[in-house]
């Protein structure tokens, strides 16, 4: 598990499949939001589900931990700040996320982010070639590749770093390929008693069980 962050910025809408399914445009910079620290648990730990969202999604993601203080960083320079990668679901209350108009509340309940153990950045040779999956009970859900990404890792860094230091330890999750349950027909929502696990290739993989709150 990942020392407790200061700062956790997301990025929204950065797979292209993941617009496409969704039949909007491309976004022009990436979207940011934030969760908080209160969401983190490790592999194993249950996601819990609270009484004020019925309509709980999954979303696998890579996440990118910052290694040292960044600051109006250049895209050329951006992984040089980078102290490794983990495997992350942005566990996402749909229901509280669309009615909302914005999206913290909805990404910010407790337990809502699992993430797996850090993997130096010195073993992964390029982090926008790595296959990204979600597995709900057996089941793959999405099968994509950080190649999709609109933004890569790179471009996530220098753009937050323009307006957000960050600092070490600070983590960055960059977004889901297509799959997701929100935008499946029929919808797929988690449920108690759900195993929900995420495979990211060189980081390797997190499963949670889902259980109500």
């Amino acid at each position: 598990m990942i020392a407790l962050p200061q700062k956790i910025v997301c990025v929204g809408l950065n797979y292209r499949d993941h617009a496409e399914e969704q039949g909007v445009a491309l976004p022009e910079r990436p979207l940011l939001f934030a969760k908080w620290p209160n969401t983190l648990i490790a592999d194993g730990d249950a996601i819990r589900i609270p009484s004020i969202s019925q309509n709980v999604d999954y979303e696998a993601e890579l996440g990118v931990v910052i290694g040292r203080r960044t600051n109006g960083v250049s895209v050329d320079d951006a992984l040089s700040f980078v102290e490794g990668y983990v495997v992350a679901n942005d566990v996402s209350g749909r229901d509280l996320q669309f009615a909302d108009g914005q999206w913290v509340r909805g990404k910010s309940l407790d337990t809502f982010l699992p993430v797996g153990d850090l993997v130096p950045a010195s073993e992964i040779a390029d982090p926008q070639a790595l296959a990204i999956r979600a597995v709900l009970n057996g089941e793959v859900m999405q099968d994509s590749n950080t190649s999709n990404q609109i933004f890569g890792v790179a471009e996530v860094i220098a753009f937050v770093s323009q307006a957000i230091t960050l600092e070490p330890g600070d983590l960055i999750i960059t977004g889901t390929p297509a799959g997701v349950g929100a935008f499946r027909d029929p919808k797929v929502w988690l449920q108690p008693g759900d195993e929900i696990t995420i495979e990211i290739d060189g980081l390797g993989s997190i499963s949670n069980p889902v259980v109500a709150a």
